[in-house]
């Protein structure tokens, strides 16, 4: 059984210390960070872009896991790719069709990025299943995404077992919205293999203890 991936959300940092931020659960073992990207359209919130994706980049080497939660995702993919995200996400709610679905996968995949797939609570998790051949992961989002300390809603993880029955064992089932020490047992044993987790990491007293007790 692969080892679960936590990837923790920067949303939930400190910005006037970001570096120190990343820094931190990397010293806590932590391959992953997750950036998430909004553009006030998508979802009724802005947060980072290239600039700053491309500036972690120069400071760590760490797995940018890049949720891109905007509209017409495929103007976005080359800036993304080219400022250093390792795997580009985004949401299938913004595509028109299965065409524009595909484009998007396409693009992500001609700059040698991993791509995936991320789905609303309200979307049914079959919506992705045309596409699972081409995935790397895909995310399914546990709270409406927008901000971040919402409250997990747990019809949401019975998404997990259907997308597991259906998908080859290597697409990675990412869960993000609402993740602590209690729910992230029920995602995982659900057979969710990577946690995205903002809030509890970040607004901890001990980050580290705090990815101890995710792991736990």
């Amino acid at each position: 059984m692969r080892e679960v991936i936590i990837s923790p959300s920067i949303l939930s940092a400190d910005f006037m210390k970001l570096e120190d931020e990343i820094n931190s659960v990397k010293r806590a073992g932590v391959e992953w960070i997750h950036i998430d990207v909004m553009d006030g359209h998508f979802v009724p919130n802005i947060t980072i872009g290239v600039p700053v994706v491309k500036s972690i980049r120069k400071k760590t080497d760490m797995f940018l896991d890049t949720h891109l939660m905007i509209e017409n995702p495929e103007k976005y993919i080359e800036p993304f790719a080219k400022a250093g995200a390792d795997l580009i996400t985004f949401h299938i709610e913004a595509c028109k069709d299965e065409g524009h679905v595909l484009e998007v996968i396409r693009l992500i995949k001609s700059f040698n990025k991993k791509a995936g797939i991320s789905v609303k609570p309200n979307t049914n998790i079959k919506e992705v299943f045309p596409y699972l051949k081409d995935l790397d992961l895909v995310l399914i989002m546990t709270v409406e995404p927008g901000f971040g300390g919402q409250e997990f809603i747990h019809e949401c993880a019975m998404k997990i077992p259907v997308l597991r029955e259906n998908s080859d064992e290597k697409l990675i089932i990412q869960v993000d919205g609402g993740i602590n020490n209690v729910t992230a047992k029920i995602c995982t044993s659900l057979g969710a293999g990577s946690l995205v987790a903002g809030s509890y990491i970040y607004n901890s007293e001990n980050i580290e203890k705090a990815v101890e007790n995710l792991r736990k």
